[in-house]
């Protein structure tokens, strides 16, 4: 049976959240490839989340830079955000892909990212 992709930004914020738990589950045991992938994977969905809430059509895309591009049309503040949204990226690219000069990660800058995704989900996601 073919499954199709949600398009409620709730669906999206909801599977956001268990990436961010699934993050802070992997860096607390020194797994921070793991933990950089699933932080960038649960920014990418805030993104989308917030993005459909303002009618976005759904595209598969894993670029973080450029999902920000979307969203900072609807919300130049958050522009502010765009270095990060590079580095996040790279976790995504990092743990899929295999490099020969491959750059390890450390717990600080997982932390230091996670504290970038914790802003920029306070910015995106709807007050509940």
């Amino acid at each position: 049976m073919s499954k199709a992709e949600s398009s409620y930004p709730a669906d999206w914020f909801r599977i956001a959240d268990r990436d961010l738990r699934r993050c802070r589950l992997l860096l607390d045991g020194d797994d921070y490839p793991g933990a950089g992938f699933h932080l960038q994977q649960a920014v990418e969905k805030y993104i989308k989340g917030y993005l459909l809430t303002h009618g976005w059509k759904l595209r598969r895309i894993h670029d973080l830079e450029t999902l920000l591009n979307e969203a900072v049309k609807l919300d130049a503040s958050l522009e502010e955000f765009r270095e990060p949204c590079r580095r996040v990226t790279q976790y995504y690219l990092e743990d899929r892909y295999p490099y020969i000069v491959a750059s390890e990660l450390t717990a600080e800058e997982i932390q230091e990212s996670l504290r970038f995704a914790e802003r920029i989900v306070a910015k995106l996601r709807p007050a509940t």
